[in-house]
C-alpha cells in the first residue's frame, strides 16, 4: 500500500469548520499548471475520482477506484492513518497557535537539560534560518510548531548530534508532552549549513515520535495472525513502531518509490508492504508550490509500470492518501479533503466504482480480508468482495 501523503481529492462536508471550503488539492494543482500528465494513473481511474484537467475520466481503467470520507477529527498524519487502520479520534490533537505554554517550555528545559529558542508557530525552512546562528552560538535547539499538532526540535547537526536531538525528543514524547499537552507528533528536525548561499538547510535525518494508538489496530491484528508489516518511510515512527516487522528510513519519494518497488518484488514472507511518500506534503504542499508537486506526482506516475510489473499474481495494490494539503491556497497548512482510493489486483482485469466510501478505516478493514482475517476488526467495510479476481488471498500488498 502506498500512501501519497496530502494528496486530498476535494474538501470534505464539514471542511468549513477547518477554514478548507473549496481544497482540493489534486484537481486544484492541476488547474494551476495548466494540466497534469499521469497517463498511468488516469489509466487506473484517478480521473474518475475528480475532475483533474490533463487527466480525463477513462472508460475502462485497469484499477478499481473512490474516495474515502474522515470520520475523525482532525486533518494531520497521524489521524489520517492512524483512522486507515481502524483508531478514531472523536477530537484533533491539541495544537498551539501562539506556542507552548510556559509550563511546557520549563518542563522541556527540565527535562532535557537544555534552553531552546523560538517556541513559535513557523515554516522549517524559515525558522532555522531566522534562528540559526544564535542556536549555533549558544548550543540551544529551536522550538517550533504550525497547524498541526506537533512539536517539533531543530538542531545544527555539529552542535547536537543527531542521536542526541533523537534522545531529546524521545524525553518530550515519554515525560513533557503528555495529558491534555500530548500532540500527534513530536518531530526531530536536524540542519545542516550555511551553505554558499548562507542559508541552513534541513536533512532528510528527520524521525517523528508519534503517541502510541489507544486502541488494538490492523497492524496489531496483522502481526497476532503472523503477517510480516514492512514499513517504508515514517509509517513505523506514525504508529510508535507497533506491529512493524522492519522499517526503511527514506530520503525522498524517489528513495521511497525505489524501497516500495524492491520490497513488493522481494516478497519473500507475503508480508504487508505499507510506504508513505511525504515529499508532497513537505516540500511541496507546505510551500505552496503547486509546480513543484506537479512534478512529483508526474515522477510518480512514471514509476507505477515498475510497480505494477514487481507485483505477483494475486497481488494487492493500494495508492491512498492521508489528508489534503492544497498548494494553491493562501494557507500552508493541511486540507481537510476526501482522499483517493485506487486499487489493483495483479492478474485482475478491469476495475469497478468504489464510490464514496464512509470513512479511511475500510482500507485497513480491506487488508485484513485480504490476508483472511477481516473479522479481527469492527472498524470499517472491507470493499475486497466488490474487486475483480477478490477470490485472491494472502499475497503481499
Amino acid at each position: 500500500m502506498c500512501v501519497l501523503d496530502s494528496v486530498g481529492v476535494g474538501a470534505l462536508p464539514d471542511a468549513g469548520r477547518y477554514n478548507d471550503e473549496g481544497a482540493n488539492t489534486l484537481a486544484n494543482i492541476a488547474q494551476a499548471v495548466g494540466g497534469l500528465d499521469l497517463p498511468n494513473l488516469g489509466a487506473m481511474g484517478l480521473g474518475n475520482i475528480t475532475a483533474i484537467e490533463g487527466v480525463p475520466p477513462c472508460s475502462a481503467p485497469s484499477a478499481s477506484w473512490g474516495r474515502c470520507l474522515e470520520q475523525s477529527a482532525g486533518k494531520d498524519t497521524t489521524t489520517g492513518h492512524w483512522e486507515m487502520m481502524g483508531v478514531f479520534l472523536d477530537r484533533p490533537f491539541p495544537t498551539y497557535p501562539h506556542g507552548f505554554p510556559a509550563s511546557v517550555m520549563k518542563a522541556f528545559s527540565v527535562a532535557t537539560g537544555y534552553g531552546w529558542l523560538g517556541n513559535c508557530v513557523a515554516s522549517g525552512t524559515e525558522i532555522i534560518n531566522r534562528y540559526g546562528d544564535e542556536h549555533v552560538a549558544t548550543g540551544k535547539p529551536i522550538i517550533y510548531t504550525s497547524a498541526d499538532s506537533v512539536f517539533q526540535v531543530a538542531a545544527h547537526e555539529d552542535v547536537i548530534a543527531v542521536d542526541e536531538l533523537y534522545r531529546i525528543c524521545g524525553v518530550c514524547r515519554e515525560a513533557v508532552l503528555t495529558a491534555g499537552d500530548a500532540v500527534g507528533r513530536v518531530i526531530a528536525r536536524p540542519f545542516t549549513g550555511p551553505g554558499a548561499d548562507g542559508r541552513y538547510l534541513r536533512t532528510h535525518r528527520r524521525r517523528d515520535f508519534a503517541l502510541d494508538p489507544p486502541v488494538p489496530m490492523v497492524l496489531d491484528h496483522l502481526a497476532q495472525n503472523g503477517i510480516p508489516t514492512h514499513g517504508i518511510g515514517k509509517i513505523a515512527e506514525i504508529f510508535a513502531g507497533r506491529g512493524v516487522t522492519d522499517s526503511v528510513h527514506t530520503k525522498d519519494n524517489a528513495h521511497g518509490l525505489g524501497c516500495l518497488i524492491a520490497q513488493v518484488r522481494d516478497d519473500a514472507d507475503n508480508g504487508f508492504v505499507f510506504g508513505n511518500l511525504v515529499d508532497f506534503d513537505m516540500l511541496w504542499g507546505h510551500r505552496n508550490d503547486a509546480h513543484g508537486y506537479a512534478r512529483g506526482l508526474e515522477e510518480l506516475d512514471a514509476c507505477i509500470p515498475e510497480l505494477l510489473q514487481a507485483m505477483g499474481d494475486g497481488d494487492m495494490l493500494i495508492i491512498t492518501a492521508d489528508h489534503g494539503c492544497d498548494p494553491t491556497t493562501a494557507s500552508t497548512d493541511h486540507s481537510r479533503e476526501y482522499i483517493p482510493v485506487l486499487v489493483s489486483i495483479k492478474g485482475a482485469e478491469g476495475g469497478v466504482d468504489l464510490g464514496t466510501r464512509k470513512t479511511f478505516a475500510d482500507i485497513g478493514r480491506s487488508v485484513l480480508d485480504f490476508y483472511g482475517c477481516g473479522d479481527a476488526c469492527e472498524s470499517g467495510t472491507s470493499f475486497l468482495s466488490l474487486l475483480p479476481c477478490s477470490r485472491y488471498t494472502y499475497a503481499s500488498v
